[in-house]
C-alpha cells in the first residue's frame, strides 16, 4: 500500500534535476540530429531576403557530453534513496515531474504524428531530411515516454535501467560520430568560422563602398580612401593578419578579396525545426559562396540605385 512521505529539500532538488537534466539532453539530442540531417540532406527553394549562418553543433555536442552524465548521476543517486528507503517513491514532486514528462513526450508524439499528417493532406512533399527529422522527433518522444511510462508501472529494476542507459549512450556516441563525419572535426569547424568571419568583414567593407559612392558619386580607388567613416570596419584577416584586398576595376567594379580555408557550401540551412529548405549562402540577392584558398568577389555598383551628390556653391 502507497504511503505518503513527506518531500525535503533533497527530494525535491535532485528529482527537479533530473528533469530539467532530461529536457536539456532531450533538446540539444534533436538538436544535433536536425542539425545533420539539414547539412546531409539539403533541399533547395528561391528566397528574397538574405541569410547567412552556419551548421554548428558545438553547443548539442558539449551539452550531450556534460549533461547525460549529470542525469545519469541524479538518477543513481534517486534510486539509491528508493532502496533505502521505497516510501520516497510516492513523494508528491516525484510524481507531478513525471506526470509533466509523460504528457510532454505524448503532445511531442501527437505534435509529430499531426505534421506528417498536414503535409500529405496538403500535398507537400514528403523529403528524406523531413521524413529522418519526423523519425527522430518520434523516436526520441516515445523512449522518454515508454520509459517514464514503465517507470510509474514498476517495470523498472537495476538490469532494465542499465540497458536503458547503454542503449542511450550508444545512440548519442553514435550521433555525435554521424555529426563529425558529416560537417568536419572540430578543427573543421574552427576553419569553417574563420571562413565564416572573413565573409561578415567583407560584408562590411562592401557595405562601406557602397556608403563611400552614395556620399561621394564614385567609388574609392583604396581602401584608405573611406577611413574614418562613421563605424569600425574591420580590414584584416583575424587567422592570418594580412590585410582583405579592395580592387578598384571601373567606375563601378570592384574586386573585394580574402584567403579561405574551406570551399563554402552553395546552400545554408534554415533554422525552422521541420523545413528542410534551405536559400543561398549569403543571402540571393548577393551570394558570397567561395573556393578553397584565395579568391575575389566581383561586385557591381547600380549607378541608379543612388542619387548624385549636389554640388556646393
Amino acid at each position: 500500500m502507497e504511503t505518503q512521505t513527506k518531500t525535503s529539500a533533497k527530494d525535491f532538488f535532485i528529482n527537479l534535476g533530473a528533469i530539467v537534466a532530461l529536457g536539456v539532453f532531450v533538446g540539444n539530442l534533436i538538436s544535433l540530429l536536425f542539425t545533420v540531417i539539414n547539412k546531409a540532406y539539403p533541399t533547395t527553394t528561391s528566397y528574397s531576403y538574405s541569410y547567412y549562418g552556419s551548421y554548428s553543433i558545438s553547443w548539442p555536442v558539449a551539452s550531450l557530453i556534460i549533461v547525460f552524465p549529470i542525469y545519469i548521476l541524479l538518477m543513481w543517486l534517486m534510486e539509491r534513496e528508493y532502496t533505502k528507503e521505497p516510501e520516497k517513491r510516492y513523494v508528491g514532486i516525484r510524481k507531478w515531474l513525471t506526470y509533466i514528462t509523460l504528457f510532454l513526450a505524448g503532445f511531442a508524439t501527437t505534435g509529430d504524428l499531426i505534421t506528417v499528417l498536414y503535409y500529405f493532406i496538403d500535398g507537400q512533399e514528403m523529403t528524406t531530411g523531413f521524413i529522418m527529422k519526423v523519425l527522430s522527433v518520434l523516436v526520441v518522444a516515445l523512449a522518454v515516454f515508454f520509459y517514464y511510462i514503465s517507470d510509474i508501472m514498476g517495470k523498472l529494476n537495476v538490469m532494465s535501467r542499465k540497458v536503458w542507459t547503454l542503449v542511450s549512450l550508444l545512440i548519442i556516441a553514435g550521433v555525435i560520430v554521424w555529426g563529425f563525419s558529416v560537417l568536419g572535426s572540430p578543427r573543421t569547424q574552427q576553419l569553417l568560422k574563420y571562413d565564416q568571419q572573413k565573409v561578415n568583414h567583407l560584408q562590411d567593407i562592401n557595405n562601406q563602398v557602397t556608403s563611400f559612392y552614395s556620399n561621394k558619386g564614385f567609388l574609392p580607388k583604396t581602401k584608405e580612401d573611406m577611413s574614418g567613416g562613421d563605424y569600425y570596419v574591420s580590414q584584416v584577416d583575424p587567422q592570418t593578419q594580412k590585410p582583405y584586398e579592395y580592387e578598384k576595376i571601373d567606375d563601378t567594379t570592384y574586386n573585394l578579396c580574402a584567403e579561405f580555408n574551406k570551399a563554402s557550401d552553395d546552400k545554408m540551412s534554415q533554422t525552422s525545426p521541420y523545413v528542410d529548405t534551405v536559400m543561398p549562402y549569403g543571402g540571393a540577392s548577393a551570394p558570397w559562396t567561395h573556393p578553397a584558398g584565395k579568391h575575389c568577389f566581383n561586385k557591381t555598383i547600380n549607378p541608379n540605385m543612388y542619387s548624385k551628390p549636389m554640388p556646393f556653391r
